[in-house]
């Protein structure tokens, strides 16, 4: 994948961003998926009192894609801060901490629609963001049913 198509799925995770809906946890997600066809979903975190009913951006992206028959997921960008932090000039950049992972479910759930070389960016900023593999952050995964 190419540097620009890497920097137009940040600036969309980003700009998905900015939808959340995280009253209770404070913290917004956006996540941007290429699909093979190269069209991109993005999607935030939804949250919910109920807090098992809440939903990960990753997720949101992903179910947004299979919805509209796009089932082959090629390249993720996930983009998350704690609410009012956005322009902190004090916030530690290069600090691990502040990236934003996908959490194990939506890991299990890219796995259902990608090979395990699928690019995965932890994306900090535009230009700070971390780039592995779907395989480094599940490995020894199970399967998809995904015979496509």
């Amino acid at each position: 994948m190419n540097i620009n198509k890497k920097k137009q799925l940040i600036k969309e995770a980003i700009k998905a961003s900015e939808n959340s809906y995280s009253p209770y946890s404070n913290f917004r997600v956006g996540a941007a998926i290429l699909c093979a066809d190269q069209k991109i979903f993005t999607g935030c975190n939804v949250e919910n009192a109920s807090y098992g009913a809440t939903i990960c951006a990753e997720r949101a992206a992903a179910i947004k894609a299979v919805s509209e028959g796009a089932k082959r997921f090629i390249a993720i960008a996930v983009y998350g801060y704690p609410a009012g932090s956005k322009d902190n000039k004090n916030a530690k950049e290069d600090q691990e901490f502040n990236y934003a992972f996908p959490c194990g479910i939506c890991r299990q759930v890219l796995n259902e629609f990608a090979d395990p070389d699928m690019i995965v960016l932890i994306v900090r900023s535009e230009n700070n963001y971390l780039e592995r593999t779907l395989a480094e952050l599940l490995p020894d995964s199970f399967g998809s049913a995904n015979l496509e």
